[in-house]
């Protein structure tokens, strides 16, 4: 685990790249099987991909969407609903996982 600093993390794809594609791969694994593996991989390819992790200091990370995720899933027959509620999920789950990489988070806490 490389120890993580804050002002790295503005040159984050130089290094924390790794730890980064981990994050990710970990919440696309901890929704496999629970929601609808084409929408999930349509957020993962065609919103998350252009998304931007940020570091907002205390231990907190936010993960910024491009404009107008929804027009980016090319399936018209998603539920915007469902693809909103789903997105979220992603998200929330992302924000989390890096917590834990970067050891701000213990999976016990996260739990609680």
């Amino acid at each position: 685990m490389t120890e993580f600093d804050p002002e790295k993390f503005e040159d984050k794809y130089v290094h924390y790249f790794e730890e980064l594609q981990r994050a990710y791969k970990n919440a696309y694994q901890s929704m496999h099987g629970h929601y609808d593996s084409t929408l999930l991989r349509a957020i993962d390819r065609q919103v998350l991909d252009e998304s931007e992790p940020v570091y907002e200091g205390n231990g907190e990370f936010r993960v910024v969407l491009p404009d107008d995720p929804t027009d980016r899933v090319e399936d018209g027959a998603v539920d915007a609903e469902r693809f909103e509620a789903t997105l979220e999920e992603f998200v929330d789950r992302i924000e989390l996982q890096l917590r834990r990489l970067f050891e701000f988070e213990s999976e016990a806490e996260s739990k609680e």
